[in-house]
């Protein structure tokens, strides 16, 4: 009894303190970090030719709208603190969002971020030379991100809106320099194929998928602050749909000048392409620029991540899986500090102990299988015939089965190629279970 009396007090006392705009810039802030400044390449390696480059880009797009389309009706037909981990656990069994809240705190946001935040730190010491380490510098701005989202979610949201501000800048700022100062690297009609058609094109084409993919994902962690937008059921629905239609006009514009400026070959030679389109266009200043460009995007995704995760492992303990505390709201800012601070605290343990790399290398792949199960949520809700949403997908079923088909495609073909690191992965996932069974036989 105690648990629900609580659960129902500290859910009414979220603030609902964002807008549209607050929900666009957290759809972007959450999928652009520093990976479209250097991920290009990796695309550029599997397949040779601009048409199949950018094609790549645009199928990549094509899924994460799909999936924008599916997570905005979910956000319509549940506004609900904790988004994704809310559908998994209305959908399927509290055990399956449990797990994803586990996968969430220890290994996949909390990895991520610490990997982003030494990689914020790298930036800045080229830059500044600053007499700090890299991990010094990774741990401050953990901690100041936090203190920042612990003073409410409105003081959090400006601060991620900057930063996303900031970050078209330097997008815009490379597209453009890019395209005014550098003559085509090769002028002229390309192939449009870059090998027969046959089988191993589609392997090629799957394979430059991957990192795609990866790339566009993170619009999902918008969904998690549902319960503090004020018209939830219109502006995350929105959010979502503005976010990711301009950040697929982004990655085209960055990749479109990639391969303009560099071709094809030049581009699949280059582990840096951004630096390496501003070296040429603006010599030692432009790589500056977009040293300072990429350390932004990096500290921005930290300001996401640090404003959007707390709100699921706040649900939790909403729920009487996890530790009561984590359910606490401050008085006054109305935001889940303790929940927050154990985010900055876990992203920072894993920065200071360098194992981020390796992590993510477990179980990057395992969230996709997440992402795949909250695309098959909406036939469980549509299948109960509730109320109709005040959105709903375009195309469904079959947009909706091919963004879960994509998803699970990509967790088969990382399964094919790194076996290894998905079984541990996997495994890491599953020793949540017993450990949510622990949690729920507590006493309230």
């Amino acid at each position: 009894m105690f648990r629900i009396i609580y659960s129902a007090r500290s859910m009414a006392a979220l603030a609902r303190r964002l807008g549209l705009f607050d929900a666009t810039m957290l759809v972007m802030g959450g999928i652009v970090g520093s990976g479209i400044f250097m991920n290009p390449y990796v695309v550029a390696r599997q397949v040779r030719t601009p048409a199949l480059i950018l094609g790549a880009w645009v199928l990549g797009g094509l899924i994460a709208l799909a999936g924008a389309f599916i997570y905005a009706e979910l956000a319509a037909l549940r506004p609900e603190v904790g988004g994704q981990y809310a559908y998994l656990r209305d959908a399927f069994h509290p055990a399956a969002a449990f797990v994803y809240g586990w996968g969430l705190l220890l290994v996949t946001q909390s990895g991520g971020m610490a990997a982003v935040a030494v990689t914020f730190a790298r930036y800045v010491l080229e830059l500044t030379g600053l007499g700090m380490s890299e991990t010094a510098i990774a741990v401050t701005a953990l901690a100041a991100l936090t203190a920042i989202n612990c003073l409410g979610v409105r003081a959090g949201a400006t601060v991620q809106g900057a930063l996303m501000v900031l970050k078209i800048g330097a997008v815009l700022g490379l597209v453009a320099a890019g395209w005014r100062l550098l003559p085509p690297a090769s002028p002229g009609p390309h192939p449009v194929l870059d090998r027969p058609p046959s089988f191993g094109l589609v392997t090629a084409m799957g394979a430059a998928l991957v990192p795609v993919l990866f790339a566009y994902g993170g619009w999902q962690t918008s969904s998690f602050v549902a319960a503090e937008l004020r018209r939830p059921e219109r502006d995350l629905p929105r959010g979502l749909l503005l976010g990711v239609s301009g950040v697929i006009v982004l990655y085209l514009s960055v990749n479109a000048v990639c391969v303009r400026a560099l071709g094809p070959e030049g581009l699949a030679a280059t582990t840096t392409p951004a630096s390496t389109v501003m070296r040429l266009a603006l010599g030692d200043r432009g790589a500056r620029l977009i040293a300072a460009g990429i350390a932004i995007s990096t500290l921005g995704f930290l300001s996401q991540g640090i404003l959007t995760a707390p709100r699921v492992y706040y649900a939790m303990a909403e729920d009487g899986v996890f530790f009561r505390a984590v359910g606490f709201l401050h008085p006054r800012t109305l935001v889940p500090v303790v929940a927050i601070a154990i985010q900055g605290l876990v992203a920072a343990i894993i920065a200071v102990s360098g194992r981020y790399e390796q992590i993510l290398n477990y179980v990057v792949s395992v969230d996709f299988i997440f992402f795949g199960a909250t695309g098959a949520s909406l036939f469980v809700f549509r299948r109960r015939q509730g109320p109709a949403a005040s959105f709903r997908t375009p195309g469904h079923p079959a947009t909706t089965i091919f963004f879960v088909a994509a998803c699970f495609l990509v967790v088969l073909n990382t399964v094919y190629t790194y076996p290894a690191n998905t079984v541990i992965g996997l495994t890491i996932l599953l020793a949540a279970v017993p450990i949510f069974f622990m949690w729920r036989g507590r006493p309230a």
